[in-house]
């Protein structure tokens, strides 16, 4: 395992919002101010939203499109399964990108393009001179044979599904099964199924002794903080957590809570008292839409140094969506963001994007109701090979899960939070 000093963790943590502290220089004001139009107003659309105004000191037109009133933060939304939190805690809507950087926002479903105009379903349309695309993720119900998507509970996207799910578990009898699907990686924040499975798990322990969650997960092991997990599944949570690790889910009944999927060549069934299904995950529909995928892929071709698509120019893709190899993470995102703003804003200049980007991914995680424990990287551009790539010495996840980082866990979180809608 590998593990950095938490002065050195939280000086990484820092890294993305430090990057706030050296805007583009531009060259002097054109007549009409560019348009940008962002689809999306999650931690990557809301992010560049805000940069491209302050960075720009107003010199740029920025219109944020979201289907939306507010954005419901996945981030910390694990916490509202076990009451530590509600969703109004999480929820951030717009006002403040509205009143204080002057940032247009649209409510509103994006459907495509027609030259440089962004199409809407009602009807409307904004032009645009660049077309920022943050639509997060979507999911492949057909991969896992799912009979009624409509019904699946998964909570991977924060909001009503999550309240459903706290209520299913509230309701849960005591003695019974809680069943947990992860899907193939990449998919949205790594470490986050694993981190539900040991919340679920501690709230099983005191409310529903005797109960049990059960992990299906289809990547031959756990992918993120492996030390951290692993310890919790086996020691923290042991008898009430059971990990599967290889799984392959092939056919799921969401309406008789039922999955049956094979494990080592063997195919089984289990019924659940809750079945929570994490799909796998995609590209946000519309870069399919603007045929921004590449054929027989799930995540959007992007150049790491600017995030424009390399398939179609003018259009950039950041977040969950971008296909980067760059985990999918709203920290992350927020990173992606300002390297985003700041290729535009160079190219507006007449200028060429930064050679050398870094961005910083980095979580808190929960294991119980008073503990968590952290994983952070830096990803810094390789110009041999093209791609963001992780830093060695940059990579580590924290020695023990304590009451110190799960305190330490909200202040991460405020700050990530003021820093994308505020």
């Amino acid at each position: 395992m590998n593990t950095i000093s938490r002065r050195h963790f939280l000086k990484l943590v820092g890294a993305s919002t430090a990057m706030a502290a050296s805007p583009t220089l531009l060259k002097a004001q054109t007549a009409t101010p560019p348009q940008v139009v962002v689809v999306g107003g999650g931690f990557a659309g809301a992010t560049v939203a805000k940069y491209l105004r302050l960075w720009r000191n107003g010199d740029v037109a920025v219109t944020l499109v979201d289907a939306n009133p507010a954005h419901t933060s996945c981030i910390l939304s694990n916490l509202v399964l076990n009451n530590a939190l509600s969703l109004s805690q999480i929820t951030f809507n717009y006002a403040i990108l509205q009143q204080k950087y002057g940032v247009t926002t649209v409510q509103g479903q994006a459907t495509g393009i027609d030259g440089g105009k962004l199409l809407l379903e009602d009807g409307r349309s904004l032009d645009y001179d660049r077309l920022i695309l943050a639509p997060g993720i979507d999911f492949d119900f057909g991969k896992i044979g799912v009979q009624d998507p409509a019904n699946v509970l998964h909570a991977w996207k924060a909001g009503p599904q999550t309240t459903e799910l706290q209520q299913q578990l509230k309701t849960m009898p005591t003695g019974g099964t809680f069943v947990l699907t992860i899907p193939p990686a990449p998919y949205r924040c790594p470490p986050g199924p694993y981190e539900r499975a040991c919340l679920v798990a501690d709230y099983l322990k005191k409310h529903k002794p005797g109960s049990k969650v059960i992990v299906l997960d289809a990547n031959p092991k756990i992918i993120a903080e492996e030390h951290t997990f692993t310890k919790a599944f086996n020691e923290t949570h042991r008898g009430y957590v059971e990990y599967h690790p290889g799984v392959v889910i092939t056919a799921v009944n969401a309406g008789a809570r039922s999955i049956t999927y094979s494990e080592n060549g063997e195919q089984k069934t289990l019924l659940a008292s809750v079945l929570n299904v994490l799909p796998p995950q995609k590209a946000g529909a519309i870069a399919f839409d603007l045929g921004l995928v590449p054929t027989g892929q799930n995540w959007a071709s992007i150049n790491p140094l600017s995030y424009e698509s390399t398939l179609v120019s003018g259009i950039h893709v950041i977040g969950d969506s971008q296909g980067t190899g760059q985990p999918k993470s709203g920290h992350i995102a927020n990173a992606e963001a300002k390297v985003c703003a700041d290729a535009i804003l160079r190219a507006f200049a007449g200028e060429d994007p930064d050679p050398a980007p870094t961005t910083n991914s980095a979580c808190y995680s929960p294991i119980t109701a008073d503990t968590a424990s952290w994983l952070t990287a830096v990803f810094a551009y390789n110009p041999s090979t093209g791609a963001m790539e992780v830093v060695p010495e940059s990579f580590g996840e924290a020695p023990s899960a304590t009451q110190d980082n799960y305190e330490r866990m909200f202040d991460w979180a405020d700050n990530l939070f003021a820093d994308t809608f505020a």
